[in-house]
């Protein structure tokens, strides 16, 4: 029997990179000082165009 990963949707995968990289873009907003309600914004909107720049560039070429 041959084991191998599973198969995990591009938007799975989007959607885990917008939310990891968005909460740390909040974590490091606060971090140096700005204040926790601009941080959370910019945080929400960086992980919307991470999960959208992943979705559409975030896959390898079929051979």
């Amino acid at each position: 029997m041959h084991l191998r990963m599973p198969s995990f949707d591009r938007g799975l995968t989007s959607g885990l990179w917008a939310l990891a990289l968005g909460l740390y873009v909040i974590l490091f907003a606060v971090g140096v000082g700005v204040d926790a309600a601009v941080a959370v914004i910019v945080g929400g909107l960086a992980a919307g165009a991470i999960y959208f720049f992943v979705r559409i560039y975030g896959e390898e070429p079929l051979r």
